[in-house]
């Protein structure tokens, strides 16, 4: 599972490098460049999402020795 997450981490960092190359700094709100601005927060969130999960599962696992 750990894997996985760390998997899905750099697949996330991946689609915000590929929608950092689409976006058009002269007009960031229209056509594709807000779409790719979307998809670059959604990919930031999901990428903080899974940091708070391995986290909470190494506090599991060490609360779990104790």
């Amino acid at each position: 599972m750990k894997y996985f997450i760390y998997l899905l981490i750099i697949i996330g960092l991946g689609l915000i490098v590929y929608n950092a190359t689409v976006l058009n700094f002269d007009n960031l709100l229209n056509g594709d460049s807000k779409t790719a601005l979307i998809s670059i927060l959604a990919s930031a969130c999901v990428i903080v999402l899974l940091c708070i999960l391995l986290v909470s599962r190494e506090i599991q696992t060490k609360q779990k020795k104790y």
